[in-house]
């Protein structure tokens, strides 16, 4: 069996090539996927930063093949004002490169921003997506559970975890660069989930007193609002709310851009050219790029928010080395338990052959003499017994091995002494 991850994030394609292949409902696809006869298990991460698949296969270059068709047919848009070469964005992971990938993004150690909380929960969620359609079994199920202790780990030992930083904390962080203090200033945010959530909370650290939340259910707006001291507005009120408000986080779900060339342009001649700064925190992307154009708007996208989240970078590049060394423990120690599990078949094998050639000499024997039922029963006995203590030093050496990272070797070496590979009946 063998594990691979294809996939691309933040530093392997821009924002307008990951918002072409963002997933909202992943159960579909992954059952297509595992229906397939080159995949026996899938989970799919789908985030602002990342696309990736992750699955179980007995066959690698059928499983190869079939998750490139995933990426091209499967998962891009029918949209062709982006052009990208597939191999040029995306990346590839096996075995204890993949158990290690999946170890680093769910301890945030592989993030834009390095310790987000987020990330643990949307791999939580990943995982409890691909259980409920069927696509994630025993074996990714045991790799998605040793990644969430890893992230514990990696939480309680290093101090990555007391300086919690979010994209939506960047966010903000890029608006008090823009403004310096947020005395009278008024925000908008479009989106009522747990990205405008923890955003609406750190403006509220920073002292902003004045913020709308604006969404398309009212009532999920209400709700957030309620808890801030906030405005609450439907997606109808937006070109009378940009004519007010200094800056707008947008994180809302949807294929096509909230805030439109039209929209903006409208609201502008409202607040009569005053500044207003778009931060875009959505994937796809929330504000039209055409926006750019307009004197006095200026939009940040997740790319952009990655170049401001790099200053910070040096500063946690210490817990980060330290959070990489519980990382490389974690890996060998799950890698030993999948070596382990590959030595089960072989070790399954071993023993039915030797079983096969006790019973057919068994056979033999005792149809050349006459025994009676309880000789007979006897010598069944002697002979399992002179097999079992065969058997025990070389299968207990196979099982110590198969933990070590040399153990492939030893199953190997096992199944070419045994002719375990062998058709043909041992003389």
């Amino acid at each position: 069996m063998k594990i691979i991850l294809m996939g691309m994030n933040h530093e392997s394609a821009p924002v307008e090539v990951r918002e072409l292949l963002a997933v909202d409902e992943p159960g579909p696809l992954l059952q297509k996927l595992v229906n397939s006869d080159e995949i026996e298990e899938a989970a799919l991460f789908s985030t602002c930063n990342r696309v990736e698949v992750l699955v179980l296969t007995r066959s690698l270059e059928g499983a190869r093949h079939r998750l490139l068709s995933f990426f091209n047919r499967d998962l891009t848009r029918n949209d062709h004002s982006v052009e990208f070469e597939l191999e040029d964005v995306t990346y590839e992971y096996r075995d204890d490169e993949a158990v290690s990938h999946v170890l680093r993004v769910a301890s945030a150690l592989d993030s834009m921003v390095v310790g987000e909380p987020q990330i643990l929960g949307q791999t939580k969620e990943a995982y409890r997506l691909a259980v409920e359609c069927g696509a994630c079994g025993p074996i990714l199920g045991r790799l998605f559970q040793h990644a969430f202790s890893t992230a514990k780990r990696v939480k309680t030992e290093t101090r990555i975890a007391e300086r919690p930083v979010s994209v939506a904390r960047v966010a903000v962080d890029l608006a008090k660069q823009i403004f310096e203090s947020f005395d009278e200033k008024s925000a908008l945010l479009i989106g009522a989930g747990e990205m405008s959530e923890m955003a609406l909370r750190t403006l509220g650290k920073h002292g902003l007193e004045s913020v709308c939340v604006a969404n398309r259910s009212p009532e999920r707006a209400a709700a957030l609002a309620s808890q801030f001291g906030a405005t609450a507005h439907g997606l109808d009120e937006l070109e009378t709310l940009l004519g007010k408000v200094d800056m707008v986080i947008t994180s809302i779900g949807g294929d096509d851009p909230i805030l439109t060339l039209d929209l903006v342009k409208q609201s502008m001649r409202k607040r009569r050219n005053r500044p207003l700064f778009v931060i875009d925190i959505g994937v796809p992307r929330n504000a039209d790029p055409a926006i750019d154009a307009i004197e006095n708007v200026y939009r940040y996208d997740l790319d952009d928010l990655g170049a401001v989240a790099s200053e910070n970078a040096k500063e946690r590049a210490r817990e980060a080395e330290r959070g990489m060394a519980i990382i490389v423990e974690e890996q060998q120690r799950f890698d030993g338990w999948f070596s382990a599990l590959r030595a089960v078949p072989t070790i399954r094998h071993l023993r039915d052959r030797a079983e096969g050639i006790r019973t057919r000499e068994l056979e033999k024997t005792l149809g050349r003499i006459e025994l009676g039922e309880n000789e007979r029963a006897a010598v069944d006995a002697l002979t399992k017994a002179i097999v079992n203590k065969i058997m025990h030093a070389p299968v207990s050496r196979l099982r110590r091995e198969a933990e070590r990272e040399e153990g492939i070797a030893y199953l190997e070496t096992a199944r070419v002494l045994f002719e375990l590979d062998e058709e043909m009946e041992p003389k």
